[in-house]
């Protein structure tokens, strides 16, 4: 369905001067050589967002698209969306291409919900019938309904890519690609929007999906494609593919700095993954203990206050939420200083993978001083120890202690299967 043969794109870089000339400039130039001094230079140089880039998709495959930031991921979809074209190589698409690649792609910012979406589908190389006939789904997944009269530039971010996202997967295109636009979306629809993409797939349509949530990636897509400065690093089975990309990032130290803020009461300072003994550490080993370290500064008195530290998954599930009075009861002062917590995390207790690591401070039910959603991430190894386990869930629960044994007397299989009783009933 795709076939990519030696992709490249080239950018021109234009530094030191405007590429085009003004009377301001020309005066201000005319003045410099008068008294013996040079206008700036331009210089311009070449930059490749993508170089001999080269895949094929087979129909009714679901392939994901991942790497860094300015890796070319979005340049690629570009071109195979036909935004823009290739300075080298070639693709060639068979059927027709529906593209999701930023907030309203395709949309007027006039036209109401209803006429975008006619006119979108038109774009998509729809009929008006096929478009009639889907309308009553698009409109039901989209979750748009009382404001489909409404001109789309009234929307919010969120409203915006519901309804553009309907529009593309509800068309019946053969190939489908889609950006990270979806982390738009709030948890519920990013939930709704790779169900129907799994949909799309299993009713035999391509999919080329970019996102950096790893374990979208991994439950969605069959197959990967990694790339590294605008290079094809590595293309194979999801989970191989997706195991390079994190095991690369690892090189990365998982913390994070803040600048200081005078305005704020309290204020995280730094924080970061460290080993047992409180040292730096570059990646999260399954065997051992390890801390998430947040270094605070408390600016003026406070009745109380706690660090809150929260982990979620790659796919975006929250983990833990922890806090640092959870050993605590009443209300304890706090004056100005600064201050270390460390959350503790138990060998044994996370599967590999790829962690988010969220912060706040503050005072607990009264406000918050501090908050960073997606302070740092980082990584867990262990992946051999576990495939030779065989876990399943979020955690590690194959080492949590269990004890089996013969019941107790009086213990029959009908005491065992009695319902049981209600609150209300217990005396």
């Amino acid at each position: 369905m795709i076939h990519v043969e030696g992709i490249g794109k080239r950018y021109r870089i234009t530094e030191g001067g405007a590429r085009y000339g003004t009377l301001r400039d020309a005066i201000a130039g005319g003045a410099a050589r008068l008294v013996g001094r040079g206008g700036p230079r331009r210089r311009e140089s070449d930059f490749w967002a993508l170089k001999d880039v080269s895949f094929d998709v087979a129909e009714g495959e679901v392939v994901g698209i991942i790497g860094r930031n300015g890796a070319g991921k979005s340049t690629l979809l570009k071109i195979l969306s036909r935004i823009t074209p290739p300075t080298e190589g070639r693709i060639r698409l068979l059927g027709r291409v529906a593209s999701l690649l930023e907030v309203g792609t395709g949309f007027h910012p006039e036209l109401t919900g209803r006429e975008n979406v006619f006119m979108n589908g038109a774009v998509l190389g729809m009929r008006r019938e096929e478009i009639r006939r889907k309308f009553d789904e698009i409109v039901a997944f989209s979750e748009v309904e009382k404001f489909l009269e409404t001109p789309v530039k009234h929307y919010s971010s969120g409203m915006y890519v519901r309804l553009a996202f309907a529009v593309a997967a509800h068309l019946e295109p053969e190939i489908l690609i889609v950006d990270e636009v979806l982390a738009v979306g709030d948890a519920d629809f990013q939930k709704k929007c790779l169900g129907k993409m799994g949909e799309v797939a299993r009713g035999g349509r391509t999919v080329l999906f970019v996102s950096h949530n790893m374990g979208a990636i991994n439950r969605l897509c069959g197959r990967a494609v990694l790339l590294e400065g605008g290079g094809l690093a590595c293309e194979g089975p999801t989970s191989e593919v997706t195991a390079r990309y994190l095991s690369a990032r690892t090189a990365e130290v998982p913390a994070v700095a803040f600048e200081p803020d005078p305005a704020k009461d309290a204020q995280i300072v730094r924080a970061g993954l460290v080993d047992r003994d409180g040292v730096p550490a570059g990646g999260f080993d399954l065997r051992a203990p390890h801390g998430i370290e947040v270094h605070y500064v408390v600016r003026k008195r406070l009745a109380d206050h706690r660090v809150t530290v929260r982990l979620s998954s790659g796919a975006g599930e929250l983990v833990v939420a922890s806090f640092s009075n959870d050993n605590r009861e009443g209300l304890h002062p706090v004056e100005p200083g600064p201050y270390i917590a460390r959350m503790e995390v138990p060998a044994m207790l996370l599967v590999p993978g790829d962690y988010l690591v969220g912060l706040s401070i503050g005072q607990p039910n009264v406000r918050t001083y501090h908050q960073e959603e997606a302070a740092f991430r980082f990584v867990v190894d262990g992946h051999d120890l576990l495939i030779r386990q065989g876990p399943t869930g979020m955690l590690c629960g194959q080492f949590f202690p269990w004890r089996t044994g013969p019941a107790p007397e009086g213990r029959s299989e009908a005491a065992v299967a009695r319902p049981r009783q209600s609150a209300g009933d217990v005396g």
